[in-house]
């Protein structure tokens, strides 16, 4: 009897939210997302239809949760249900951007653990496994009882720094949270550490107020570090912070882009010269502006799933930093 062998198929599908990421990650793997149909019904329900077979393949669907967050998260879960009832072989939910991930853990009494909450709502749809970038708090790969793999964009950012703003830098934390992740960009770069004290209000969401800075920042030019900008207020008032306290300086580079009102208001007239972010989140008119830098995820997140397609380590991709 002959032995019936099958080739693996890799098989990138994206919902509407930044679709020019996945296309780019297609690109990079010298491939095409695959044809799909979203619509919806006149009472706002999403329709979707893959536009061609997907079955045996490995699928990776590619969804940025971004505004509005929920249709994004729903969009995303309907999707991998039609290709689990497609009768892909793996289905990989790739979530650029993770919705909800400040929500990681109870802090008041009461509340939901709405990061849980979404990594269920996509196991239940059918995801295999998992793949994001810069989560805002690690311990979300342990909601998922799979294979979670959590990339990061510091190759990217670092490769930033050395070119553009050069080694004689300061890395700044604008919070105590940030203290491990601007510490790990202080050893590859050999830069040094600075600190921003911040206190987080209890009563206003999205308000706080930087108080000090723990480090010598005097005539240097300070890079702050942070996994997302979203209505800017703790960038804003850590730059008040560093120019107060004597900075040449001020670059803010972060992961994620969200820029929530008023952001954009606040970082044009807060003193910082230049915000780098990666395109994780579609940069378009609302939140555009003139100190605005955008970097390209695609490669490391080609490269990425080439691995996981492959079955090979992402882990070595990342030099083991991608573990936090």
């Amino acid at each position: 009897m002959d032995v019936i062998t099958t080739e693996k198929r890799l098989e990138i599908l994206s919902g509407s939210c930044n679709a020019a990421l996945p296309r780019a990650v297609a690109k990079k793997l010298g491939t095409e997302v695959g044809q799909i149909t979203l619509e919806r019904f006149a009472n706002g329900e999403i329709k979707c239809q893959i536009g061609e077979s997907v079955r045996g393949a490995d699928v990776f669907v590619f969804q940025t949760h971004d505004r509005p967050v929920n249709d994004a998260i729903m969009e995303h879960a309907i999707i991998i249900d039609a290709a689990k009832r497609a009768s892909a072989r793996r289905i990989t939910a790739v979530c650029p951007f993770f919705g909800y991930a400040r929500q990681d853990r109870k802090s008041a009494g009461r509340e939901p653990i709405t990061a849980k909450l979404i990594v269920d709502i996509l196991t239940a749809a059918g995801a295999d496994r998992m793949l994001s970038v810069d989560l805002h708090s690690g311990q979300i790969q342990g909601f998922f009882d799979g294979p979670f793999d959590h990339l990061t964009a510091m190759p990217l950012l670092s490769d930033y720094i050395k070119k553009q703003l050069g080694s004689d830098v300061v890395i700044v934390s604008p919070d105590a949270g940030r203290v491990k992740t601007a510490e790990r960009y202080t050893q590859q770069l050999g830069s040094d550490l600075a600190i921003v004290h911040k206190v987080r209000s209890h009563t206003k969401a999205n308000t706080s107020e930087a108080r000090d800075v723990v480090g010598d920042v005097v005539g240097r030019r300070c890079v702050v570090i942070d996994d997302m900008i979203d209505t800017a207020g703790t960038v804003c008032a850590a730059a008040e912070q560093l120019k107060q306290h004597g900075a040449a300086e001020v670059y803010v580079l972060a992961t994620h882009g969200v820029l929530s009102d008023p952001a954009r208001e606040r970082l044009e007239k807060a003193p910082i010269d230049r915000v780098i972010v990666t395109d994780t989140l579609p940069m378009g008119e609302g939140r555009r502006m003139a100190k605005l830098e955008v970097l390209s995820i695609a490669p490391l997140m080609a490269v990425a799933v080439d691995a996981v397609f492959r079955d090979k380590s992402v882990s070595n991709i990342f030099g083991g930093e991608n573990h936090q």
